[in-house]
């Protein structure tokens, strides 16, 4: 496994001209578009591991990203939670993984070019009915910058 993310590691140069490629949004099973914002705040993510219930990425704040403090927006941690807490509880095959509740603690901000740990972990199941918990760190300093949990519901496929 080592020596495959040696293999895929991408130089600073690489990783720039992969983020200038530009993202053309494919429908979901429904035909829906993802909104612009989701299209804008989640380029750059890293996924770093992949496990039954758990997901790792890393992700490093652009200027697009930024309030009026030269923070992180906040909208963007809600995507970011969002997006990434949907991970380890999202259903195969599901026509729709719909997020029923969110609830955020903003604990820190995150600056420009700072590079974000998110950890996502699934906390049960229950039918259609999931629940999770993601931590936003800053990756050099392990300070945490956002906790929160994620619940969603997925519709099954019909199976006629």
């Amino acid at each position: 496994m080592d020596k495959a993310k040696e293999v895929l590691q991408l130089s600073p140069e690489e990783e720039e001209t992969v983020l200038r490629v530009p993202v053309r949004p494919w429908p979901n099973q429904l035909g829906v578009l993802p909104s612009f914002f989701e299209q804008v705040s989640l380029r750059g993510i890293r996924v770093d591991r992949v496990e039954p219930g758990f997901v790792s990425c890393t992700f490093k704040v652009p200027p697009r990203l930024l309030d009026r403090d030269g923070n992180l927006a906040r909208g963007a941690i809600i995507n970011l939670i969002d997006e990434v807490g949907n991970a380890p509880i999202n259903v195969q095959g599901a026509v729709v993984n719909l997020s029923v509740d969110m609830s955020i603690t903003f604990l820190a901000p995150a600056k420009i070019n700072d590079e974000l740990k998110i950890t996502a972990k699934a906390l049960g199941r229950r039918g259609g009915y999931g629940a999770g918990s993601v931590i936003v760190r800053n990756k050099a300093t392990g300070e945490i910058i956002a906790e929160g949990r994620h619940s969603l519901f997925a519709k099954p496929l019909n199976k006629l």
